[in-house]
């Protein structure tokens, strides 16, 4: 969408008081976000579309949204259609980056827990079940079909992430944010917020640990620290390496993630073949320490 429609399609919308001044705000590279000040206020509209390729559905996306403002964990939900979301924007939050994350780990896992745990009584219609190996082998499939660049790939892709569902160890089902990214995060001063559901949904909570680790960098000391924290207990062996393997599968996730990009997103100012070689890159580093950690050690 261009930025003459967007901005069409946001002065159209039903809920402004007088005139409007539209700002563009960074971040999303599937969607757009643009901060929008009117006389009662600063607002955040999202605008986005399906994107069945990456399971993204945007009528699932905003029933999230609101189960998460019922459930205190996302700011007020102001409007909202399948494919435009419109967020009271909060005064003086800042948008978390990577040390960020690792220097508050002890505010984020009540957080974490508590969306885990109470999102089930908000959410509402068909249950959507995000399982990060399902993914990867789907997207083998969809680049396959395209005739990727990266087909070559495929067969290692897959096979790695048969080995990488096999370290995992049994956890309940809960339902996970399964897209924690830095900026995901948002701190007020006195409370932290989630926001962008695209890929919420059941799972277990490895992914979301894995991937809250994984995106900010975490160090193997701060990844047992979290696991401490979240579990309640000293982190074994088997939980060690069952994250260790997930936040591999994130990445690989990740980089799968931007192939598939490659082939169906055009988002202005995003070179989605960098963001591959970024993340496979990231997983290389990733999986050589998984291995020299759990595998050559004989541990």
């Amino acid at each position: 969408m261009s930025r003459f429609d967007s901005h069409s399609r946001i002065r159209a919308l039903p809920l402004w008081q007088g005139e409007i001044a539209i700002e563009p705000l960074l971040g999303g590279i599937s969607n757009e976000c643009w901060l929008i000040t009117d006389a009662s206020g600063r607002h955040v509209v999202r605008l986005g579309e399906d994107y069945p390729f990456h399971h993204v559905f945007r009528e699932r996306e905003l029933m999230t949204a609101q189960a998460a403002e019922l459930g205190g964990f996302a700011p007020k939900l102001e409007y909202g259609e399948p494919g435009v979301m419109v967020a009271r924007y909060i005064e003086g939050a800042r948008t978390y980056e990577a040390e960020d994350v690792r220097a508050n780990v002890a505010r984020i896992v009540p957080l974490l827990k508590g969306f885990h745990s109470d999102m089930p009584r908000h959410v509402h219609g068909p249950g959507f079940l995000f399982w990060p190996f399902h993914v990867i082998r789907d997207y083998a499939r969809t680049l396959r079909q395209a005739n990727s660049r990266m087909s070559s790939q495929l067969d290692g892709y897959v096979q790695l992430a048969e080995e990488l569902e096999a370290a995992q160890i049994p956890l309940p089902i809960v339902f996970g944010h399964n897209d924690l990214l830095p900026a995901n995060l948002l701190d007020d001063g006195a409370r932290l917020w989630l926001i962008d559901f695209e890929y919420a949904g059941f799972s277990t909570a490895m992914f979301d640990l894995a991937g809250l680790s994984s995106n900010a960098g975490f160090s193997v000391e701060e990844s047992d620290e979290l696991l401490r924290l979240f579990f309640g207990r000293e982190p074994d062996l088997p939980l060690r390496r069952s994250l260790a393997a997930m936040q591999c599968a994130s990445l690989l996730r990740e980089a799968m993630w931007s192939m598939v990009s490659e082939l169906y997103l055009d988002a202005p100012g995003t070179d989605y073949v960098a963001y591959t070689q970024e993340n496979i890159e990231r997983l290389e580093g990733a999986l050589e320490a998984y291995r020299s950690r759990f595998e050559r050690s004989g541990t």
